[in-house]
């Protein structure tokens, strides 16, 4: 090549690179030369690489650490190839092409105007350049995709989320002041029904939102702050500065509680309470708090601010703080120090866990409640130093910590740790409890048993799985394969490069005498430089890339020589070989599979499964350790369901998307703060003189009508046969005229349709024999219902009666027992009603809706009767029209399959997939029923005399496929998707209807029940 050629191409490369530059100055509005040269070199002259690296980085020069974000590392190199560049192949692939395309080149452009045969002009009108590069272009996307599997269109997409991905971090560093502003339309500020309502950020307030929303949705927590009233002492002026402190900031929290609770606005502003908790942070608005310290921060003034009101309202004895009860516990610290042993107790707050290296909440626990060498707490002789910690005394609303920053000494700030961490809806801590300590270090030294035996299985498993000495290791099955296929190969007689002829170009090549050289097409042009004599082109070999492959080479290599006798042998080894190497593999599997249960189920006994802790809320933090925004997910216990608190939007959500936004793992977001609250402390979720729903009802209600109506009448009774009016004397007199009354009910021998125990729970109560203190408060509760306050005899004797409720003390009546027997009651009652609609169907001869109401009336009347003999209905009465019901149903479905129209016979199969095949496991599963029994005998038989019959062919295949789920003989019950609903009854309308339905039965033949 002369100097001359060597000098237009230079220039030709210049003016391609000035053209690149420009056109990246013109996209990225960078003006910075050195910057656009060194991206343009880094991607390899790749214009599109070159613009996604300098968007995004903002401009940053390639030499930074952030140039490999858009790169991925090949290995064995140390330089960073683009996804899709195809950098290091890109001129062998194309030097082919641009021989084959020289002449179009050489006629259309002249020498003067050679381009770089790697860029097609296109701005002239010519269409063969527009063909050619499409050509061109497809053929690199085709040859990209065989050699790495992705197309251009994924590489580009993959460019796009990785963009999008900097500029979401990037712009998740809050540098400004967050402040929502009203929405101008009056609609979008208005509460929808009784939706919770919101907080309004005023300024990096998302902190306080998160936590003020989880602790209000605390009902107990709720009514301590609501019914707060400031001590006397201090109602004139502060005595000292934690008055001056406090007590403001409780007043402006119950203010904001009450507008929580009533506001008519979708959401609220709480500016006053957060200025008075900034003045205490000495923070200005643009700096973010830290939920951890601002929790720490709300409970101390919380509990200062009640300590002051309890220790004026103490009679002598130790005041209470209801912060403390609530909120702190004790845990016992066992351990060594020295060789010498230590016991201390310890109160605690918000229970810290770290995050690190660890997969689930329980992990992260038993870190927790073990520090140093625990070996020598048990032993006498050692040295060494450890402590456990115990729980004696857990708080009603328990607040786990999550530690998810810490400290890079190198960098010198904090870093967020994303690691995954899990977390149960319901936590069992019986294994942390001091009593359980015995029990739980004998399962503790089981499972750290059962770990090591694991660890030695799973190196195991590892050398089969990864076997070989080199740096590539491969399954031990595969490499015993791989060696059974080379042995069965066809044997050949020649070195594999023996039978090449060198002379001649691999099949699918194009000889290099039949292209043009360069040279030769300088010569053919009109071109005033000097001809020079052809050089000989040297052919490129491109493994993987050939149009098709010699018919006379082998698919695969293969054995040289091998004899029968040679090849029987080894075949014999390697089959046997391979099946005892797949044995040890499933056996070595199935061994880690059972210990891995073993290990999860070691807490799930009876004797450890008795402190149960509900998740209540999950504060949620995205962004890193200095920027970010925090919201709460919080447990609705009357919806079931969760909600998504955020500022101000308060949205349904799921457990998934909890998990998806708290677990962490997956992106910057993740759980701060966990709050569990005692599953079986019901006051803390209730309100605590909640009255049950059959007493506690609207004024108009019938049932409340009824209860008031026998209420006043022993009011009026007691009035009159005493002298004394004295409210409290009233009071007592026509409790014991009341219960006289409902004894005398319990004891009446009645007929079906006359159920006294539908009229009043005491009535029910007395006839299950529960205990006196139940019948006593559940009768207070009936004169102290506030539908009594119409006059003021009743409403003194109502204000009496509460005060009583109030006095009770919890050690007088079990609430929970006391919970549990009216929630009977309520069950007793949504049975009969079950009972009743159910009836009223079968009579109207409305077969699928009467059996889904009997089939619900029938379970719940078992689990009743299990308890007590006069709990429930007559179960026979049920069995029967559960039973009649079914063979209806049973008989209906299969005329409409004889019916042989399609309609028809899908509508039949419809009827006994949906109601009659989840239903004949209820009916098998107590065999003792032999009416039941035979019943369900009779429904199959009906359906197997059509195997003789002839029929249509489709009908024939529908048969099959129906038949085998009703002959199926396991009593696993599926039941309905969805239970029937129950209308709301008064006691008076329920018990008319009820009496209404069984006397029509008396006057039913009852069909040889």
């Amino acid at each position: 090549m002369t100097v001359e050629q060597n000098v237009l191409q230079q220039s030709t490369s210049q003016k391609h690179q000035q053209t690149f530059l420009n056109q990246l100055r013109e996209i990225t509005g960078i003006n910075d030369t050195q910057i656009l040269q060194q991206a343009l070199k880094d991607s390899n002259g790749n214009l599109e690489l070159a613009v996604a690296f300098l968007t995004a980085k903002n401009a940053k020069t390639p030499q930074q650490e952030e140039t490999t974000y858009y790169q991925t590392a090949l290995p064995g190199n140390d330089r960073y190839i683009s996804v899709g560049s195809q950098a290091d192949t890109r001129k062998k692939q194309y030097k082919p092409t641009r021989t084959r395309c020289a002449t179009v080149e050489q006629t259309h452009y002249g020498s003067k105007d050679k381009r770089d045969m790697d860029v097609i002009d296109l701005t002239g009108d010519d269409k063969d350049d527009l063909q050619r590069a499409i050509a061109l272009s497809l053929e690199e996307s085709n040859r990209a995709f065989r050699e790495t599997g992705i197309t251009d269109e994924e590489q580009a997409i993959s460019r796009v989320l990785e963009a999008s991905i900097a500029e979401n971090k990037a712009s998740l560093k809050r540098t400004h002041t967050e402040v929502w502003s009203d929405s101008p339309n009056p609609y979008d500020r208005k509460r929808q029904d009784n939706c919770p309502v919101g907080l309004k950020n005023v300024g990096n307030t998302c902190w306080f939102s998160a936590v003020i929303q989880s602790l209000f949705n605390l009902l107990e927590f709720r009514r301590l702050v609501l019914n707060y009233n400031p001590p006397a002492s201090a109602q004139d002026l502060p005595r000292n500065q934690k008055e001056h402190r406090n007590l403001p900031f409780m007043r402006e929290l119950r203010h904001l509680f009450a507008l929580l609770v009533g506001s008519k606005r979708k959401y609220v502003d709480p500016s006053r309470a957060v200025d008075i908790l900034k003045d205490a942070f000495k923070s200005n608005g643009s700096q973010q708090q830290d939920v951890s310290e601002f929790t720490h921060k709300l409970l101390d003034w919380l509990e200062d601010a009640f300590q002051m009101k309890a220790e004026e309202e103490r009679d002598g004895e130790k005041p209470k703080n209801p912060m403390l009860e609530l909120f702190y516990g004790r845990f016992l610290a066992v351990g060594v120090l020295e060789g010498k042993k230590f016991e201390n107790t310890e109160m605690f707050g918000q229970y810290p866990l770290q995050v690190n290296g660890f997969k689930d909440l329980h992990e992260c626990l038993e870190a927790a409640m073990i520090e140093g060498e625990i070996e020598s707490l048990h032993s006498e002789n050692s040295g060494k130093s450890g402590q456990e910690h115990w729980f004696t005394e857990l708080p009603p609303v328990l607040t786990f910590e999550l530690s998810r920053f810490e400290f890079n000494q190198a960098l010198g700030r904090p870093e967020k740790i994303h690691n995954k961490l899990e977390f149960p809806q319901v936590l069992y801590l019986d294994r942390y409890m001091h009593k359980n300590r015995e029990i739980t270090r004998i399962k503790r030294d089981e499972i750290k048993r059962l770990k090591e035996y694991l660890t030695v299985l799973q190196q195991r498993l590892e050398r089969y799985l990864s076997y070989g000495s080199g740096p590539k290791r491969f399954p031990l099955v595969d490499v015993l394969q791989y060696a059974l296929e080379f042995a069965s190969s066809k044997p050949v007689c020649t070195s594999p490069v023996d039978d090449i002829d060198a002379s001649s170009p691999p099949s699918g090549s194009i000889p290099s005498q039949t292209l043009p050289s360069t040279a030769e097409q300088q010569q053919g042009t009109p071109s005033e430089l000097p001809s020079t004599s052809p050089t000989p082109r040297s052919f490129i070999h491109k493994p993987f890339t050939q149009s098709r492959i010699p018919p006379d080479l082998p698919m695969h290599p293969a054995p040289r020589h091998i004899t029968e006798e040679e090849l029987s042998v080894l075949e014999g080894c390697l089959h046997r070989w391979r099946t005892e190497v797949e044995n040890d593999t499933r056996d070595l599997q199935e061994s880690i599979s059972r210990i891995h249960r073993t290990i999860e189920q070691m807490y799930s006994d009876k004797s450890m499964i008795q402190v149960p802790y509900r998740l209540h809320a999950v504060l949620v933090h995205e962004g890193q350790a200095n920027a970010g925004h925090y919201w709460a997910y919080i447990f609705d216990h009357h919806q079931e369901r969760w909600m998504k608190y955020n500022d101000i939007s308060v949205t349904k959500s799921t457990w998934e998307e909890l998990e998806r936004d708290s677990f962490g793992g997956y992106r910057n977001a993740s759980a701060y703060c966990l709050m569990y609250i005692n599953d079986k402390e019901h006051f803390l979720i209730k309100a605590q003189t909640e009255e049950p729903e059959y007493l506690e009802q609207p004024s108009r209600s019938d049932l409340a009508k009824y209860l008031k109506e026998e209420t006043m009448q022993a009011i009026t009774k007691a009035s009159s046969e005493h002298e004394d009016k004295n409210p409290e004397t009233v009071l007592q007199l026509a409790i014991k005229l009341e219960y006289a009354r409902l004894v005398k009910l319990a004891q009446e021998d009645t007929p079906p349709e006359t159920d006294y125990r539908l009229h009043h729970a005491v009535v029910y109560f007395i006839q299950n024999q529960s205990p006196k203190k139940i019948i006593e408060r559940t009768l207070l509760e009936q004169f102290g219902n506030r539908n009594l306050s119409f006059d003021e005899r009743c409403r003194n004797i109502m204000k009496i009666a509460q005060a009583k409720l109030e006095m009770i003390k919890p050690e007088e009546v079990n609430m929970e027992e006391y919970e549990k027997w009216h929630q009977d009651y309520r069950s007793f009652r949504d049975t009969t009603m079950y009972l009743m609609i159910g009836l009223e169907h079968f009579q109207k001869k409305s077969y699928i809706e009467a059996i889904q109401y009997l089939i619900c009336a029938y379970q719940n009347n078992k689990e009743l009767l299990s308890k007590g003999p006069y709990r429930g209905h007559d179960e026979e009465l049920i069995s029967h029209y559960r039973r009649e019901c079914l063979l209806k149903l049973n008989e209906h479905a299969a005329e409409l399959f004889e019916s042989g129209e399609d309609q028809e016979v899908n509508n039949g199969l419809f009827i006994m997939n949906e109601f009659i095949v989840p239903c004949l496991p209820l009916l098998l599963v107590d065999e003792m029923e032999e009416k039941d029994i035979v019943a369900v005998e009779d429904m199959r038989n009906r359906w197997c005399s059509y195997l003789g019959q002839e029929m249509e062919p489709n009908l024939q295949e529908k048969l099959t496929d129906f038949l085998p789920k009703l002959l199926d003989c396991s009593t696993e019950i599926k039941g309905f998707n969805e239970l029937p609903k129950l209308p709301s009854y008064s006691t008076h309308e329920l018990c008319e209807r009820f009496a209404r339905i069984m006397l029509s039965l008396s006057r039913t033949p009852a069909d040889g029940r």
